[in-house]
């Protein structure tokens, strides 16, 4: 018997663009999400350039794509950030990948992906806390329910995004006499030649929700020193994520259950208080089972899941 042809598996988010074949992974730049402009073509860069140190075979195959997803006729399965809110897009970005490997492509929001691996494909719910803050909630019958995840202007309540730039306007309020004096000035003052010059960092940014993220880690690190202003905010993003997985969590009570991904998890401090205020909300908190590669590999060879509703599904011509 033939051996397998190999799938890939991708999850790509704002800040990294992970993949995996097999055994193997890799990760490489994220992409800022395909409702941006050029979102598209920065998603398939993303994922081209990750999934090149995972190209098997001797060499490139001939194709019309590059080399890197035209040796993946086993199947490439997408969780891309932003696909949710541009369903136009991800059906293309699943055309052109089906037709570069040769294979079935499968899109889906990344929050889709995570979903279905952090449960197995069971109701539930699954609050993402890493760059962006969105929670999706499946219910028994297949419903969907999806709260937040409204990017940067307009949302993300209680992401690694808001504890950063909340961080960062408390650092300007302390400068300039608005605001408590905090540890969080003089810990800014690292990110720009002056105060003053920080809003034009941040400004001129090419990705500002990963430089406000960046500065995530420091917030809840002087949070855990005692800070008051950076206690705060920890305590208020909370909040936000409590909210936003209770907006999304399944009316029925059998599906009361909920799982935290995302990179604001590897904070164990902020990841046990976050825990313990959804118990406190009366949500019943599990770990994971997988992660969104996992949910990748599910909904590729799984049509019948609830989650099928926002996949887009691509057979190679």
């Amino acid at each position: 018997m033939a051996p397998a042809e190999p799938a890939a598996l991708v999850d790509l988010g704002k800040t990294t663009c992970r993949v995996r074949v097999g055994d193997r992974s890799a990760s490489g730049h994220g992409s800022a999400g395909l409702a941006e402009h050029d979102g598209l073509e920065d998603a398939i860069a993303a994922i081209t350039d990750a999934l090149t140190v995972l190209r098997p075979g001797p060499g490139p195959r001939p194709g019309p794509a590059p080399a890197s997803l035209a040796a993946f006729v086993g199947g490439v399965a997408i969780g891309a950030a932003g696909a949710a809110t541009v369903p136009d897009r991800a059906r293309e970005l699943a055309d052109r990948v089906a037709t570069a490997s040769g294979g079935r492509a499968v899109v889906t929001s990344d929050v889709v992906t995570a979903h279905a691996g952090a449960l197995g494909g069971a109701p539930g719910t699954v609050l993402v806390a890493g760059t962006g803050a969105v929670a999706i909630g499946i219910d028994p019958t297949g419903r969907i329910r999806r709260a937040d995840g409204s990017g940067i202007w307009l949302g993300d309540d209680g992401s690694g995004r808001w504890i950063g730039q909340q961080g960062l306007r408390a650092a300007l309020r302390a400068h300039d006499g608005r605001g408590r004096d905090t540890a969080l000035r003089d810990a800014a003052m690292s990110l720009a030649p002056s105060l003053d010059a920080l809003p034009a960092v941040v400004g001129g940014s090419a990705t500002p929700e990963r430089t406000l993220a960046a500065f995530a880690p420091v917030v809840l690190s002087h949070a855990a020193d005692g800070d008051a202003v950076a206690s705060d905010i920890v305590e208020r993003a909370i909040g936000h994520l409590v909210t936003t997985a209770r907006a999304a969590a399944p009316a029925d009570p059998a599906a009361h259950v909920v799982t935290i991904t995302g990179g604001l998890v590897a904070h164990d401090g902020f990841a046990a208080r976050l825990r313990q205020a959804l118990v406190d909300s009366d949500l019943d908190v599990v770990e994971p089972l997988g992660d969104a590669l996992d949910g990748a590999a599910l909904i590729l060879d799984n049509p019948d899941l609830p989650h099928e509703r926002q996949v887009s599904r691509v057979d190679a011509p």
